[in-house]
């Protein structure tokens, strides 16, 4: 039998969920095997051992009345929230908790081991932000802009996001650039302490982010720092309908 987890710290996962999604539109109420795609989610959160509460955050009614059906605890946004971890800060002052993970609303396969391995190492290092990252292992993930990379330091810490391939390939070609040296694509699950939250709506937007379209960066531009952990998760986030289609076809 495992050793029962350190309750010392109060978690609680979040899953924005927005309903007005650009390129595939009401994509968490698309229908995946009988369910819709925010309630995979919300399962699969429920499965983390060392999270005392699973919240749904959204701002459209018809996503929260459809979650409290399937049995999910829901807190209302405002629908001017332009990230998920805005949305979650907008809203700090209604959840109680010391540690809080932001798991997108449209990866229904998300593995509860790895929200569990975050929520381990931040109560072991006790850092402001901390995200996962997965190993790039064939040249075309590490050309694709939609594979964001991340640059590490020698303790795990992220130094950069970024959607070129970095560092740069000097002096040999790409395939020998991956044989020689370890690229990190990032996986966008994200942790943060209450602290962090609580100061992200003071934070100014930066040149850095709105050039590579990362949230993250916001934090990186401001002095904070992201703790990493890796993991061979590979996401399968639900963003057209060409994903939809595969995801139902990975259920079966």
């Amino acid at each position: 039998m495992n050793p029962p987890f350190e309750n010392k710290y109060m978690v609680t996962l979040c899953i924005p969920a927005r309903l007005a999604s650009t390129r595939l539109p009401r994509k968490v109420l698309s229908d995946l095997g009988g369910k819709p795609v925010v309630q995979h989610v919300w399962e699969r959160a429920k499965q983390v051992k060392q999270a005392e509460r699973v919240v749904i955050v959204t701002d459209a009614e018809e996503v929260a009345e459809i979650a409290r059906k399937f049995g999910a605890e829901v807190l209302m946004t405002s629908p001017d929230c332009p990230s998920g971890t805005a949305r979650i800060s907008s809203i700090l002052d209604q959840l109680p908790g010391d540690f809080f993970i932001n798991v997108q609303g449209d990866e229904p396969f998300i593995e509860p081991s790895l929200l569990d391995d975050l929520i381990t190492c931040w109560k072991k290092t006790q850092c402001s932000l901390i995200t996962a990252v997965s190993k790039i292992t064939d040249v075309e993930r590490l050309q694709s802009p939609s594979v964001v990379k991340v640059v590490r330091a020698e303790n795990g810490e992220a130094l950069y996001f970024s959607r070129s391939p970095i560092p740069f390939f000097r002096g040999k070609e790409i395939q020998d650039w991956l044989n020689d040296y370890s690229y990190w694509s990032h996986i966008g699950v994200y942790g943060y302490n209450r602290d962090a939250l609580a100061r992200y709506p003071k934070l100014s937007a930066t040149t850095l982010e709105s050039v590579e379209s990362l949230e993250q960066l916001r934090f990186l531009a401001h002095g904070f720092k992201f703790q990493t952990i890796e993991t061979h998760y590979h996401p399968i986030a639900i963003d057209t309908a060409e994903d939809l289609a595969a995801a139902r076809k990975l259920l079966k």
